[in-house]
């Protein structure tokens, strides 16, 4: 009976232990894939706005007042969204991820302005979360039924 009893909390420990590292999978890449939907949704002139992104798990990153970046001059915002990238894969279910642009001009990115209509990336990325979620649960689901 004791072996039984064992056997049984064993697997229940097991079974939680696979639920959440599921769960934790399904959690990090919904939010990479949220990210870069909003990233390459962000319009290109130079790259800088691109290349302001940023990543906490400690509060919203700030725009910058002065933080423009130099006109003509190209940008590469592989390295700043790496970082971004690095965040989202140490996320735990719970904690908050938050993504931001930094460049002075993201606002008027986002919602428009006289001269320019709304990119809304962050909020077109934002609307599709719970696709991706379904999305990324019927992929995992896919992987593990082909293992």
């Amino acid at each position: 009976m004791v072996t039984s009893s064992l056997s049984f909390s064993a697997a229940v420990d097991a079974w939680t232990r696979e639920t959440n590292d599921r769960m934790t999978r399904v959690f990090r890449a919904s939010t990479q894939e949220v990210a870069s939907i909003a990233q390459n949704g962000v319009p290109v002139d130079t790259g800088f706005a691109r290349a302001s992104v940023r990543g906490s798990k400690e509060s919203m990153p700030q725009i910058v007042p002065d933080f423009k970046g130099e006109k003509g001059k190209p940008y590469d915002a592989s390295g700043a969204f790496g970082e971004v990238t690095l965040m989202i894969a140490g996320l735990e279910i719970g904690e908050t991820a938050y993504i931001g642009w930094t460049a002075n001009y993201v606002i008027p990115l986002e919602f428009g302005h006289s001269q320019q209509a709304p990119a809304g990336f962050v909020r077109l990325a934002a609307a599709q979360w719970q696709v991706i979620v379904n999305g990324v649960t019927a992929e995992l689901k896919g992987r593990s039924s082909a293992q």
